[in-house]
């Protein structure tokens, strides 16, 4: 099995990627945040670094691009390709009210006709960069009937894979994904398949593998946040190991103290954090309330300690 840590927007960035990478050590492939690109074609400085080579050593990472603009698209391939990347990833999936508005992410699968002219020109000025072409998709917008078009689209052009997250827009991260629909593309795709959604626990991911059997990829992304030693329980069936996460928390902290200047920033993104991972913690109730009221690294590192001491013996 083949496992792809997926894009979370405001957390899987580099500095993120490499502590987990460190520390674990078991993603094939981790995908980028999206990039944005804008009428000028200027990639902030937030996703160029994210992105940069010397950012991202000995781990492999497709980057990945939200727009509905061809020209936009192969621009940002471009300066990639510059940086060494051979693959660029399109977000079809961000179920975000805010950019489907815009006809970009999921929005953009209800524009069918002008999604088939994107991947001409785009699929088109890849094969010139010497580029693939990945997509990550919904299943439709307000019906599942919408997938047998959207399917059909995709079997039209030379994608290298393609990642299914079987919900509709409408229902953002709401009820369940649906494996009925999955199974449509297992039996209709052209495309090498991997499967996004709800692979919290150890026991949903095999009961993905049982009813699947033929599919050897899966991108996980809520899971992993939520309790970092996910994968090593399910290819170890292990416990959860509260001395390595502890670990792997230290080096994202000093990664994010060495990358922004001053505290808040920091433990803005330390926050947000442990939004994903207190569940795992027995006594993390009783901790949420301080971790979110701290002001201070010096205040949140004791905080953060107490936790830790509160599970590793």
């Amino acid at each position: 099995m083949k496992y792809y840590f997926a894009p979370m927007e405001g957390v899987s960035g580099y500095i993120y990627r490499n502590a987990y990478q460190k520390h674990f050590h078991n993603i094939d492939r981790y995908f980028t945040p999206f990039i944005a690109p804008k009428k000028n074609h200027a990639m902030s400085s937030k996703e160029k670094n994210d992105v940069l080579p010397e950012h991202n050593l000995g781990i492999t990472v497709i980057p990945q691009i939200l727009t509905n603009q061809a020209e936009y698209f192969l621009h940002t391939s471009s300066v990639l390709a510059e940086m060494g990347y051979t693959e660029v990833n399109l977000n079809l999936g961000c179920p975000s009210s805010t950019v489907v508005s815009k006809k970009k992410g999921a929005g953009f699968l209800s524009e069918p006709d002008r999604l088939e002219h994107f991947l001409e020109d785009v699929t088109e000025g890849l094969t010139r960069l010497g580029m693939q072409l990945s997509i990550k998709t919904r299943i439709g917008m307000r019906d599942v009937e919408e997938f047998a078009d959207i399917l059909d689209l995709y079997n039209d052009f030379p994608l290298s894979e393609l990642i299914i997250h079987p919900r509709l827009q409408k229902d953002l991260y709401n009820n369940t994904p649906d494996w009925n629909a999955f199974r449509q593309a297992v039996d209709t795709s052209k495309h090498v398949l991997c499967y996004n959604g709800d692979l919290f626990t150890v026991e949903a991911y095999q009961k993905f593998c049982e009813t699947f059997p033929g599919i050897d990829c899966v991108m996980l992304g809520r899971g992993i946040l939520r309790n970092p030693c996910l994968l090593d329980q399910i290819q170890q069936n292990g416990d959860v190991d509260y001395g390595k996460i502890r670990l792997f928390h230290e080096d994202v902290l000093n990664g994010y103290t060495e990358a922004f200047s001053g505290d808040k920033p920091v433990l803005f993104k330390m926050k947000e954090l442990w939004s994903h991972m207190l569940a795992l913690f027995p006594q993390g109730d009783n901790y949420a309330k301080k971790i979110r009221k701290a002001e201070r690294i010096s205040e949140y590192k004791t905080i953060a300690a107490q936790l830790f001491d509160s599970v590793c013996v």
